[in-house]
């Protein structure tokens, strides 16, 4: 069943001053509110280590964030910004990454209404770069669809589209840091261990670790394990409904090796707990217990609905729903699980997989928020309480917490 859940109901008076706006000089550095048996403490964020249980499995999403803010020109001079959001042709990121020569995306334009279809569109480069101007990269509007628009790029040289990007685009900041885009973005709005490209937003909650972070962590004996779940723009978008029956949630791709499911459901058989770092390893481990359920229900995959875990009456355990999974992929021969999920989760939502989250303080009013409540119930509201008035930073580049999820 749909839950009802009025949006107003996750609202809190959120301070321009509070919004962190650039990064702290060291990323370890940041605030850590641990929320655990219904108290609160504080930390900083280099203590994390010890204060995770020894036994853990830790999930971190290693996807890497693209240049995909892009400015062209027309002939009479207006400026038009083009957002690449997700590869339209080739579909897939490793082969439209590796193009040479043309490609299309789905992308979000500014002054669309301002650009024909079939007119081209000459890069800006207010930088003098002479790679650049070799490239002679130009954008044709191929057609509007709703909200988006599919857009054809063309180039010349040997340049494959991945290399395109990092020398035309520019990272893609959150809107609501209200400026350009700096230098020091280039670093410190990716994590130190992203591999996989494909986000047009990072996932915060790993901006905050260091290879000595990392390195206490292995060292205490908790496994480290990569998902990849590519973070998509919408993830910035506001819920306009009053009720979250109204929004639709945005698609986002992810990746899982069969390798990993395994040492998953072997984890998961022994009672010890899963810590996901970021509201993205949420949603792509909670996906993987309903992609699960639909080989057993099915016997086929597909994209992960956003309400499916609310009107699927699901019976089945975690242990069966991810054997299923990977002798699904064992038939098929697959080395690794690739879908989409639209998956939301709200309260009442029971989390399967996850039991510990480390993430950073989210917007008013927003699915993240949500999410939060799923974990911690009504809690959410001391925590933040708690984090506004203990001078703690909110958003990408703010301070983070570690929450226990309330069962």
């Amino acid at each position: 069943m749909i839950p009802e859940i009025n949006i107003k109901d996750f609202t809190y008076f959120l301070p321009d001053e509070r919004i962190a706006k650039y990064p702290l000089p060291e990323r370890d550095s940041s605030k850590l509110l641990e929320f655990k048996d219904a108290g609160i403490s504080d930390h900083i964020f280099r203590d994390l280590p010890s204060l995770l249980p020894s036994d853990a499995m830790m999930v971190f999403n290693e996807t890497k964030v693209v240049p995909a803010r892009l400015h062209f020109q027309r002939v009479s001079g207006a400026h038009i910004e083009i957002f690449c959001l997700e590869p339209g042709s080739p579909h897939d990121y490793v082969s439209n990454f590796a193009a040479v020569g043309s490609c299309q995306w789905k992308c979000i334009v500014g002054n669309v209404k301002r650009w024909k279809e079939s007119e081209s569109l000459v890069i800006m480069n207010p930088g003098a770069d002479k790679r650049v101007d070799g490239l002679d990269l130009r954008a044709t509007l191929i057609r509007r669809d709703g909200e988006t628009s599919i857009v054809e790029f063309l180039w010349k040289g040997d340049f494959d589209f991945s290399e395109v990007l990092d020398i035309c685009g520019t990272i893609p900041i959150p809107p609501y840091l209200n400026r350009d885009t700096q230098d020091i973005d280039l670093e410190r709005y990716q994590t130190t261990y992203a591999l996989q490209r494909g986000s047009v937003a990072a996932p915060t909650a790993g901006l905050h670790f260091t290879a000595k972070v990392m390195d206490e962590i292995k060292d205490k004996g908790i496994a480290i394990e990569k998902v990849c779940l590519h973070v998509g723009a919408g993830t910035f978008l506001p819920v306009k409904s009053e009720s979250i029956s109204g929004h639709t949630m945005h698609r986002e791709p992810f990746v899982v090796t069969v390798e990993f499911l395994r040492r998953l459901a072997a984890h998961k058989a022994s009672g010890r707990p899963l810590i996901a770092v970021g509201t993205t390893s949420v949603r792509t481990l909670e996906s993987l217990y309903w992609a699960g359920v639909q080989c057993i229900e099915t016997g086929e995959l597909r994209d992960i609905a956003q309400w499916e875990p609310y009107e699927c009456r699901c019976v089945h355990s975690v242990q069966d729903a991810l054997d299923a999974l990977i002798s699904y992929a064992g038939k098929h021969s697959l080395k690794e699980i690739s879908l989409g999920t639209r998956i939301i989760i709200v309260p009442g939502y029971k989390l399967r997989i996850v039991d510990i989250l480390v993430t950073n303080f989210h917007q008013p009013q927003s699915t993240l928020l949500l999410l939060i409540s799923a974990f911690v119930a009504d809690n959410w509201r001391v925590i933040y309480d708690h984090a506004l008035n203990n001078g703690y930073r909110f958003l990408s580049y703010g301070d983070s917490s570690l929450l226990y999820a309330l069962k």
